[in-house]
């Protein structure tokens, strides 16, 4: 099986680093890249050029050692290899290339024995703190090989309590040696894309406190756990999405998890509950369902964020707030796995022939339903960046300021950079609904039909021009743009732009004043094409195409009309030169 470019690259950058350095190196790859066949890749080059080094794999979900372990096979039907996970009732523990799951062999170091190079898939799971099962198994066969390398896979580089993996005090990877993103993944055509669009239902977020890094669930659940909103939720999904083919519902906690599981089969959906809890035996073939269609959809409690393979999962119903990016980000990549279409061979066409298969077959996109708040939390999915937490020697933590990026002292009310006031709460206030914001930084434009739209007068800051600010109403959405009739160059030929296009007579306003008196000439806007806005936590679409509608402007009746009608009439606005 031939690699892709960036399989290729992930395993030479391996072998780079560790001829320059005897650290330990992390490969970063979104999920569904195929980091399984990375790491059986790269056990194959190892074994090759040195036929008698010892290889462990290990990883926490035995669908993944499992996993694994069959990716090896399928690139060397007879390579030395065995598993060690009770899970899966095999306790190879000779094999040359062992896989592993870290529940059963954590404390087997002394019956393992010398092992040359650990593989870490899911690697964020490592903790920092030495008294884990991971550090147990680490430092015990490091105990038996102290010249033993370690290389780690995953498709997120930090978690919530330790910040990145590659710094802080008792960190365990050296250094990123590649990352391939998920934004690279889905421009490449090898990821599905991932869309989200505002939901209606309100959640009451007020009361709820923190605890070890996390959202109190008592009070979580006491805030989202209800009768009636559960109804609402599952109402609003099948509303809206009901004709997804597959769906993943995340929600916190068992209790919470069964209502909703309950309600979707009261509404007439064929949906299960699968948790940590849940026998393997049982899980197994709850997932087996899911992905064969015999289900609808299988509401847990975050045990599906990892480990799974879904392909056909189009609708991720996210119910479950969290303060981990990390667990944010692995749950949304359950979206991005691709179906192609029958025949069709990704690897014999470039991109574009890619995306257009992705497109235009049975799951052109993934949806992404934040009940939750998690985009808001932190960021579209493509663009997360992880909190910097204190490094546990006594020092406070630290904080990152949302204006500037500068990073402050956690007890600081002012950022000492920019200014910018820090709210202090100790049970955070959420807003009622989730914002209109994207899940991905960078999407191709979506059209949204206008129902309203306001010229204002906006004062320019610092000495600047003003600009009249327009603001569209897009269902439950208010989107911004601003156009600049009294500049010069670009902005001015963009203000003429819109004037011509939506049928205003010349000559063109050169002042806001004259713009809002006259707004009256101007046709409606039927539609805009938005795109995320990098800043979006003050305005989170910046719109790209409009589209006029055929009648004008409906204003004030106590207004005065435009004075001038000595125009040239209403031209083309594609007729007109306007400068770019």
């Amino acid at each position: 099986m031939a690699l892709r470019y960036y399989q290729r690259e992930a395993n030479q950058a391996v072998f780079d680093y560790w001829s320059e350095t005897p650290g330990n190196p992390l490969v970063v790859s979104a999920t569904g890249t195929g980091k399984s066949i990375m790491q059986a890749s790269l056990t194959c080059d190892l074994i090759d050029g040195w036929s008698d080094l010892r290889i462990m794999n290990t990883t926490h979900v035995v669908e993944l050692v499992e996993g694994n372990f069959k990716e090896l096979v399928g690139l060397r039907p007879f390579a030395p290899t065995g598993i060690w996970a009770a899970s899966l009732g095999r306790a190879d523990r000779n094999a040359q290339v062992l896989f592993s799951q870290i529940q059963t062999v954590h404390d087997k170091a002394e019956q393992i024995g010398h092992v040359d190079v650990l593989q870490i898939d899911e690697a964020h799971l490592v903790p920092f703190k030495q008294a884990t099962m991971y550090r147990r198994l680490i430092d015990a066969l490091l105990g038996v090989n102290p010249d033993m390398k370690i290389n780690g896979y995953t498709a997120t580089d930090f978690r919530l309590d330790g910040g990145r993996l590659t710094e802080g005090d008792g960190k365990l990877f050296d250094k990123v040696v590649y990352d391939y993103g998920l934004r690279r993944g889905i421009d490449d055509g090898y990821l599905t894309p991932i869309t989200s669009k505002p939901v209606g239902t309100k959640y009451d977020m007020t009361g709820v406190g923190r605890s070890m890094s996390e959202y109190k669930a008592s009070d979580y659940r006491e805030a989202v756990d209800t009768e009636t909103l559960n109804k609402r939720v599952v109402e609003e999904v099948l509303d809206t999405e009901g004709h997804r083919r597959t769906a993943l519902i995340f929600c916190r906690g068992v209790e919470h998890a069964g209502h909703i599981r309950d309600e979707f089969v009261r509404q007439g959906r064929r949906v299960e509950l699968v948790h940590g809890g849940t026998p393997a035996g049982e899980r197994r073939a709850i997932i087996n369902k899911l992905k064969s269609g015999q289900i609808w959809g299988a509401v847990n409690d975050n045990i599906l964020s990892t480990g799974t393979n879904i392909v056909r999962a189009d609708l991720l119903v996210d119910l479950y707030r969290t303060m981990s990016a990390s667990r944010y980000v692995q749950r949304a990549g359950r979206l991005t796995r691709v179906i192609w279409p029958p025949g069709f061979d990704p690897e014999a066409v470039e991109a574009e022939a890619r995306r257009a298969a992705i497109s235009g077959y049975l799951k052109p996109n993934g949806r992404y339903m934040d009940f939750a708040g998690n985009i808001s939390e932190h960021g579209p999915v493509d663009m997360v960046q992880p909190r910097k937490p204190g490094s546990g020697s006594g020092e406070a933590p630290i904080k990152i300021c949302p204006n500037c990026e500068e990073i402050c002292h956690a007890s600081v009310r002012q950022c000492h950079c920019c200014g910018h006031e820090f709210v202090f709460d100790e049970k955070p206030k959420f807003a009622e609904r989730p914002t209109d914001a994207p899940i991905l930084s960078s999407q191709e434009p979506e059209w949204r039909p206008v129902t309203d739209r306001r010229f204002d007068f906006h004062q320019g800051k610092a000495g600047k021009l003003d600009s009249v600010k327009v603001t569209y109403v897009c269902g439950m959405t208010g989107i911004k743009e601003w156009l600049c009739p009294a500049h010069e160059g670009r902005a001015k030929s963009q203000a003429n732009r819109y004037w011509a296009m939506h049928g205003g007579r010349r000559p063109f306003p050169d002042t806001v004043m004259a713009w809002l008196e006259r707004q009256n000439e101007l046709l409606v806007t039927d539609a805009i094409a938005v795109k995320p806005n990098p800043s979006f936590k003050t305005n989170p679409w910046s719109v790209d195409d409009r589209k006029p509608g055929t009648e004008r402007q409906h204003t004030n009746e106590n207004e005065v009309p435009a004075a001038n009608d000595n125009g040239i009439g209403h031209a083309r606005w594609d007729e007109l030169e306007v400068p770019f």
